[in-house]
């Protein structure tokens, strides 16, 4: 079951970006996947679902937005060999 949440926008930001509703809502969902990945509270591959994207797609616009993928620790490294 997928939930759905409501926010409002006055039209005045959906005019300044020169933006329609449905693309406002899908750049919000972009950057609260985003921001979430960065803060750790959600996983590429969880974001990318939500998202409908490939994951190293996600990734991708992750890392173009400012997020870290790996870090220099020996876990990350040994978490991401075992992925392969």
């Amino acid at each position: 079951m997928n939930n759905v949440i409501q926010i409002e926008c006055p039209p005045e930001v959906l005019i300044s970006l020169h933006s329609s509703a449905k693309n406002f809502a899908e750049l919000m969902k972009m950057q609260t996947a985003i921001y979430l990945f960065k803060e750790g509270k959600m996983s590429s591959g969880t974001a990318a679902s939500w998202l409908n994207m490939e994951r190293v797609q996600f990734i991708y616009k992750a890392m173009e937005a400012g997020a870290v993928f790996l870090e220099d620790d020996d876990d990350d490294f040994q978490r991401e060999i075992s992925l392969l």
